[in-house]
């Protein structure tokens, strides 16, 4: 007699998530904190695949974006990895317990290793720093460490009757394949848009359009990088960046960066004495201290690419907040035709939930990039591509920018008030020029790590310095995401940063 077939057993890794969710606050947030927490227990084994964020949402009963937004804040801190067309999959080096507090990561040599160490080791060397076991908040967590805009604000009936105007106009062109360079519609708007507000010459034929920032970077990374190049990159910087730099194979050099922006005369010298190939590099806000590359180094940069062949990746991923004047054109706006590729985001000014991003270089390098992307990703969402060019064709980005300009202007300071009210004597307070975040280094005696700590018990989510170190090593600097939250929210923020501060022979919390 046959044996009755076994049942299969339902997956209930998403209702594991959904049981550890707090009832109140952002919701995304949770989500991502849940998973970290069942990362942290075993539940995912490395190399396994997520579910879909349709099936995740659909478990924990909250919009798809919200899952998106969780599985990217996962991933920026290196417990997931992307693999466009496959999906998310766990790092294959999670940690066998709790991570360790910022700072105590044994600091790095300088230089990074090639592409013949296994990956499990290159994907450890770029997992960033992050609190040790903060208490579960018990009141609505206000994050000030992701760095994205307020989705609150994003206009999302406009976007949804572009959306259905191009579908019913288009629709069965839209839902078939297209050019693996994106919508011609969407590259021509990129163009004009980035000629017009950010002065480089541009036409459709200099666009790639990507599902975002970090596509274009892991795309420049493996299409216009030999195995083994060298390229510089500054001493404080995006790790999602590195990482797809060095899985590409290069080898990584850390460039000091102090108030001026990257120290061009500190890269001229490594490059006197060795070859480098690339130089990656965020001037207009760096990244993560906001600061402005001056002038006088823009052009030391611009000359250096050009004598010594160096290929420069600008990462222009806010361009359009800044304050304290007109922004400043990027280096690619100099750049006549020389060395510059320029990879730029709509993340900021609409949602990172869209996954749009672009490349900006000369047409040969275009048309090797779009073959590299034909192979990783045929083409990107041509719908959502043509939807968001109608609003740039009718001027509602635009004004949807001015508006977020002011609108994240008037949250820099009300932040930057609050903090010089109630932890002037704790934090160096300067309002950035511009950026979605401001760097405040910690100069008061301070044990950083139980703040942060009490903080996260207290329902504040704090990004250490030492998350942004190239070695590891930790600057006494808290980066501080204003963008997402409103005055009253910020304000209340900070109140808690001031209660949660260790007192001098305070015990910690248990």
């Amino acid at each position: 007699m046959a044996r009755p077939r076994a049942r299969p057993r339902r997956d209930t890794r998403a209702d594991a998530v959904a049981l550890a969710l707090a009832p109140t606050g952002p919701r995304f947030l949770a989500i991502a904190r849940a998973l970290v927490a069942d990362l942290e227990r075993g539940r995912w084994r490395p190399g396994q695949r997520l579910p879909s964020s349709r099936a995740l949402a659909a478990s924990l009963a909250v919009h798809r974006n919200t899952v998106l937004a969780a599985l990217a804040e996962v991933e920026a801190q290196g417990w997931l990895t992307s693999q466009p067309g496959r999906g998310l999959f766990v790092s294959l080096d999670l940690p066998a317990g709790p991570p360790r507090p910022a700072g105590s990561a044994p600091a790095g040599t300088g230089e990074l290793p090639s592409a013949t160490v296994t990956l499990p080791a290159l994907v450890a060397g770029l997992r960033p720093s992050s609190p040790a076991g903060p208490a579960r908040a018990a009141t609505p967590m206000l994050g000030l460490s992701l760095g994205m805009p307020d989705p609150r604000l994003v206009p999302i009936d406009e976007l949804a009757r572009a959306w259905r105007r191009v579908i019913r106009r288009s629709g069965r062109r839209l839902l078939g394949y297209g050019e693996a360079a994106g919508h011609p519609a969407l590259r021509a708007a990129l163009a004009t848009l980035i000629r017009t507000l950010r002065g480089v010459p541009a036409g459709p034929e200099h666009v790639l359009v990507t599902r975002g920032s970090q596509m274009a970077l892991d795309l420049c990374a493996r299409a216009l990088l030999r195995p083994g190049a060298t390229v510089a990159v500054e001493a404080f910087g995006y790790a999602p960046a590195w990482n797809a730099l060095r899985l590409a194979g290069a080898r990584l050099v850390p460039i000091a960066v102090d108030g001026d922006g990257l120290d061009v005369a500190a890269l001229a010298r490594l490059v006197a004495r060795r070859r480098v190939d690339a130089v990656y590099v965020t001037p207009h806000h760096q990244y993560p201290t906001t600061v402005t590359m001056s002038p006088a180094r823009r052009l030391a940069l611009l000359a250096l690419a050009r004598r010594h062949g160096l290929t420069i990746l600008e990462d222009d991923y806010d361009h359009e907040f800044h304050y304290a004047s007109r922004p400043v054109p990027p280096l690619a706006a100099s750049d006549a035709p020389g060395p510059v590729v320029y990879i730029g985001t709509l993340s900021k000014v609409l949602a990172p939930g869209l996954r749009l991003g672009f490349v900006l270089a000369a047409p040969p390098v275009i048309e090797r990039l779009t073959v590299w992307r034909a192979a990783m990703d045929r083409q990107g969402d041509l719908a959502m591509e043509a939807a968001v060019a109608e609003l740039m064709s009718e001027g509602e980005l635009t004004r949807h920018m001015r508006k977020m300009r002011l609108r994240y202007q008037s949250r820099r300071d009300a932040l930057v008030g609050a903090l010089r009210r109630h932890l002037g004597d704790v934090l160096t307070i300067a309002a950035p020029a511009g950026g979605i975040s401001l760097w405040a280094p910690v100069t008061a005696p301070v044990d950083v790590a139980r703040w942060l700590t009490a903080c996260a018990a207290s329902g504040v989510d704090l990004a250490p310095g030492a998350r942004y170190t190239f070695d590891g090593h930790d600057p006494r600097a808290l980066r501080l995401v204003f963008a997402p939250w409103t005055e009253g929210e910020l304000a209340r923020a900070v109140a808690t940063m001031a209660a949660a501060l260790p007192r001098p022979g305070q015990r910690p919390r248990s």
